[in-house]
This record gives structure tokens, sequence and C-alpha cells, in this order.
């Protein structure tokens, strides 16, 4: 066997996701530069070439015809002397006003990031570069002139930019982390930036602030209605402890972002109630004729990001996930569901339906229910019980609980008992979300992979996202209701084919 051969990775390795993106080895963080460009959809992130825990940061690569297949390609914007090449977006400029189009493309594709650079003094500084393409994004090269946009801040970072149309100019938001201010700026070429404004510090403060991203959202309801939304990750104290991520709804002038005061008076709102949602940005460029605002997240949290029992890679990418905003109990709120060409990845259905749960809990392996790899969607009537849910990923010692507390209307997930969960002493925990229900009717749409459980609620107006680290051997699957009879009114369920097939 040769040495390529035996090092080339399986794709099959335990706690390997299936149907996340993953880089084949080593360390990975924060999505970077998703954008859309010529059929292909573009998915670059944080990388360490050389090793799998945070360092030498560089933008990793992979492209994808579907978002849901991904063909790895390689690190593109590789760290270089003093300069790691920090968090940013990637836009097509169509009409090229940056210059940087050729013979072979005119409409090349930009990468904005931060250049983090170490200076002698062992002091830091962070200020907004730009690389482009010619080729599809194969190649990369960086502009001349960098910096483009630099402050008097080291903590200056995570440029998210966008084409304005009203303005015929481009936006950018970043970070201006230690201040939890967002900073907004407008430029007609790429290279030249003009401040506009600043937000905040506004909802959840006690973090540092990073990875915003300013984008329009479909609004439920009558079509071609829109709101715009600003999403800001905080970097601890997020709702499920440590690193997560909240948004504002508002307005956009093409000068200042205002949030609806009312949404403002109750934040902070939280895009995900589990721990493991962080650096969401959207894609940029996807076409008119979609009419999707698509976004995803590093699935993981930075309490324990560089423990987690995995190699030879780290860390893992969610599902992309699509997004609308509906009203709720008189405010609108983000709802998320995962993209539809998910579906591709179903294989035979089992469905279901009419069982009846008296203060227990019922193996589904009769109903021929089990796996690693999962889709289910389970509406419950609960009934008089106080909880009723599911148990994925059980085992002998093991389970992951995804239920409806009608005692407090919340939707939970418990991993207290999940598998491996030593590795950090808050990890093993139970998170909750607030979540209305009508006529005590719960519907969980929950997807199960080899180290995950993503779970969408009552069509997406809650979300919690988990990492989990089970036994290969915990395939299990249960329908539970405590303290009292529930209704299971209907189960689907979907084995998922493996997104890594001739990897």
């Amino acid at each position: 066997m040769s040495e390529t051969t035996a090092n080339a990775p399986l794709f099959d390795e335990e706690y390997r996701p299936q149907f996340h993106y993953t880089p084949r080895r080593n360390w990975m963080n924060d999505p970077n530069g998703l954008v859309y460009h010529n059929g292909t959809y573009h998915l670059f992130y944080q990388h360490n070439p050389s090793g799998n825990t945070w360092g030498h940061m560089s933008w990793g690569h992979a492209t994808s015809p579907d978002l849901v297949h991904w063909t790895h390609q390689g690190v593109v914007l590789p760290e270089e002397g003093n300069e790691m090449i920090f968090s940013g977006s990637a836009v097509v400029d169509h009409a090229n006003t940056s210059g940087f189009g050729d013979a072979r493309d005119a409409s090349p594709m930009v990468a904005v990031y931060t250049s983090h650079y170490s200076l002698p003094d062992d002091s830091v500084n962070q200020a907004q570069s730009l690389a482009y393409s010619t080729d599809g994004g194969a190649t990369w090269t960086k502009y001349a002139d960098n910096p483009v946009l630099d402050h008097a801040d080291s903590e200056f970072r995570d440029p998210n930019v966008f084409w304005y149309e009203p303005e015929q100019t481009w936006i950018m938001a970043v970070a201006l982390s230690d201040q939890r201010v967002i900073q907004f700026y407008a430029s007609t070429d790429l290279k030249d930036w003009t401040h506009l404004s600043d937000f905040g510090p506004a909802g959840s403060t006690a973090g540092i602030w990073e990875c915003p991203a300013l984008f329009r959202v479909p609004v439920e309801g009558p079509a071609d209605r829109t709101r715009w939304v600003l999403s800001v990750d905080v970097g601890s104290d997020a709702v499920a402890g440590g690193s997560g991520s909240q948004y504002f709804v508002g307005t956009f002038d093409g000068t200042t972002f205002t949030p609806d005061e009312a949404h403002l008076d109750d934040a902070p709102h939280w895009a995900d109630y589990g721990p493991d949602f962080y650096a969401t940005i959207p894609w940029n460029n996807v076409p008119e004729t979609d009419g999707r605002a698509l976004w995803l997240g590093w699935m993981n949290n930075w309490t324990y990001a560089e423990d987690t029992p995995t190699t030879p890679w780290r860390s893992a990418q969610t599902v992309p996930r699509a997004l609308s905003l509906r009203s709720i109990e008189g405010q609108l709120r983000l709802t998320q569901r995962p993209v539809e060409e998910l579906k591709r990845l179903r294989t035979t259905p089992i469905r279901l339906k009419g069982r009846t749960l008296t203060d227990e809990t019922v193996s589904l392996a009769k109903d021929g229910l089990s796996g690693r790899t999962l889709e289910l969607i389970a509406t419950f009537d609960s009934g008089d019980a106080e909880t009723v849910g599911l148990h994925v990923r059980t085992g002998e010692e093991e389970r992951t609980v995804v239920g409806y507390d009608a005692t407090t209307n919340t939707v939970f997930v418990d991993r207290t008992r999940s598998g491996t969960v030593d590795f950090q002493e808050g990890f093993a925990s139970r998170n909750a979300a607030p979540l209305s229900t009508t006529d005590r009717r719960v519907t969980l749409r929950v997807l199960v992979d080899r180290s995950s459980v993503e779970v969408f609620a009552n069509d997406g107006a809650r979300v919690l996202t988990h990492c989990i680290f089970p036994d290969s051997t915990s395939d299990g699957v249960a329908a539970f209701a405590t303290g009292g009879t529930a209704e299971l009114v209907s189960l689907d369920a979907w084995p998922l084919r493996s997104i890594w097939t001739g990897q």
C-alpha cells in the first residue's frame, strides 16, 4: 500500500458526519465567503492546514452544485509571513467595479477578509483586505495595495459585504469586537471605503461581537415582502452558554440600520438555542429567481471546540438553512428550515401513526427504525403529559433526548447521557427554547448525524443545534411521554445517504 493510500481519509472515521461538511483533515471554524457563482455554491472557511487546533488561519475552500454534496478544493488563501487570513465574505463583482476582471471572467469573485497582522512588538493589528479570482474560485490573487480599510482598533474584523442596488454601491458590515459595535461602510469599487454609521451596543453584550451580516429575509405571507436582518454573533455568555448567534430585525436606508423598537425592547433574540451554532453568514449572489435567504453556521462552541474527540479533522458546519421571518405572538421572528435539496439524501421512508404513550418510553426498533444518520419528523399531541418527544442515538447507557415540556412551554435537547461528554465540564447539558403551541401539539423535525443533532420545532420556529459523541453501536430511536398520556400523531423517518461516497 502506498503512503498516499495509507493516509487517505476514509470519511468513515468514528464521529465523522455523513451529511455535514467537514475538511479532509485538521481544524476548521467560521464559514467564510459564502457565494453562488455560475451554478456553483462556494463555501470558504477558517482552516488550519497544519494541525487539529486553532492556528495558522487560512481559507479552506469547498464547492457544491446543490448545497448538499461538497468537493474539497484545498487552501486558497494561505497564511503568509506575519499575516493570518481571518473571517470575511465574498461577492461576485458583476459590473467589474473593482477592475479585477479580465478576459477570462469580466465578473470576478472578490473576497473581503480580515488581515490579522502579528507585529514585532508582540501586538496585533486587524485590517480589511481583498483577494480576487477570475477562474471561478480555483485560484486567488491578493490585492497589491492591501489593506483597503484600517481602523485604530486591534479588534476590527469579519467584514461582510453585499451590493446595495438602490445606491449602486457596496455595503460592508464589520465588527469592533471589544466595543460591541457594528460599523457600516460604503464603496463604489471595493477598494476605497467611507464610514456611514454605527450600530450597538444592543441586545446581548456580555461577550465580544463577531461575524456580523446585514441581509434581506423574506416575510412569510404576502409575496415579495422582505425585511432587513442584522445577525451579530457573541463570543461568550450566549443563551446556551459560550458562543452563539443573535439577530435584530429592522430597516436599512443605505446608511443606517434601525432595529424595530418592539424587537429591540425584548432583545436579545437568538437564532439558535443550542450551544453549537456560531459564525453564521448568508450566501451572497443567490439568484433572484431562487428567492431564498440561505446561511449556515459553524457547528461548535468556543468553550470546548479544541477538545472535541475527533480525528484527523475537527469541527463541522451545519446543514445549509433557508430563512424566513414569521409573525409569532405579534413580533417578527427568524425561522429556519433545512434546505429542500437535503431531501435528495432520503432513502426508503418509515411511517408510523396513532401511538398512545402513557408515562413510558417505547423503542421503535420493531418498527424498523434505527440509525446513525436520520431525518425524523414527529408530531405529538402532548395531552396531559408533562413532556413528550424522542430519544435518538440510544444505546445501553446512551441517549440524546429531544422533547417538548408542556409545563414550561419549551422545546429542549438533553445530551447529558449522549455519549462521550467528559472532555469538558459543561458539555453534558440540557438546553431549552420557548415554544408556542396550538392545541398542545408540537412537531419536531430532527436531523441526526454521527456527531450532531439539529432540531427544528414547529416548522423552524425554534432551532437547537448540538454536537454529540455517542458510541457507533448507539443507533436506537424511541418515543416517550412522562407524567401523563400523550399521542404520537405521526412519525415520518428517512435514513439519509452519505454525501462522501466516492471521496
